[in-house]
């Protein structure tokens, strides 16, 4: 079981939806909850901190300049870089693209270099009720800059074979930044993802996770979803693709969980 420790009086404010493995329905996950707080009427901002640039794409924005990389080694202030969502009044969005993946390397010789996204979001962080960060997948310097910034941190795990595997590192580096870099760090919760009720392996691995992280598990499952798989490469969110979609009520439901934790 995550250690008690980790977690605290949630603030609510900035979100990180983290996991160093691919494909766990992360990005999925950032765009999603973004866009139900949105709906929810929550001013909400969604930073793309993922050089694929998939929450950008997936959500109908253009990841080309200004982006987070000018923010981050350019010094360009991040209010000069988010855009309006096309989709929703209430969200805005901050974009990404491959240009990001050399910011580690630039970063290594930064003074503070693990604080250069919370030092971006200091100026711009109270004009919004939530912030959501798609992070990388990766526990490299973009991550750590990623978890110093948050006040909380979701994790999506997938049913699949290995689910767990890597979640004890990645335990561990947020142990290391709560000590070290973020004291007010903790864990939301953890969000499983891609269940399919067809397969004994899905219903197995929702036992185990839910057995081991008890409470600290949403209620909320996603399932596997064609619907879902889609969206993105029309530039929409699940609401605005299907709004009848499993997909869709699943996140609606998810961000009421958001709200109340």
């Amino acid at each position: 079981m995550i250690p008690a420790e980790y977690f605290g009086e949630n603030m609510g404010k900035i979100i990180a939806i983290v996991n160093q493995k691919g494909g766990v329905g992360k990005t999925t996950s950032a765009i999603n909850i973004a866009s139900a707080l949105a709906i929810y009427e929550k001013k909400t901002l969604l930073i793309d901190f993922d050089p694929q640039g998939n929450s950008s794409s997936g959500i109908g924005v253009d990841g080309n300049s200004p982006n987070i990389y000018e923010a981050l080694i350019s010094k360009v202030k991040l209010s000069k870089v988010i855009k309006k969502s096309p989709i929703l009044e209430k969200l805005d969005i901050v974009p990404s693209n491959v240009d990001l993946s050399g910011a580690e390397i630039e970063l290594v010789k930064e003074y503070s270099r693990e604080f250069k996204l919370k030092e971006a979001l200091e100026p711009v962080k109270d004009d919004y009720d939530y912030i959501i960060i798609d992070c990388p997948p990766s526990l490299g310097l973009l991550t750590v800059n990623t978890l110093t910034a948050c006040t909380d941190v979701l994790i999506p795990i997938q049913c699949e074979y290995y689910a767990l595997e890597g979640v004890s590192q990645l335990l561990n580096t947020i142990r290391l930044i709560k000590k070290g870099l973020n004291p007010d760090l903790n864990i939301m919760g953890i969000l499983l993802t891609m269940y399919d009720r067809r397969l004994n392996l899905s219903l197995q691995v929702a036992k185990e996770v839910r057995r081991y992280f008890q409470e600290q598990a949403f209620n909320t499952i996603i399932h596997r979803s064609v619907k879902l798989s889609e969206a993105p490469s029309f530039g929409k969110s699940i609401f605005h693709y299907d709004i009848k979609s499993t997909g869709a009520k699943s996140y609606l439901q998810l961000a009421k969980e958001v709200m109340a934790r």
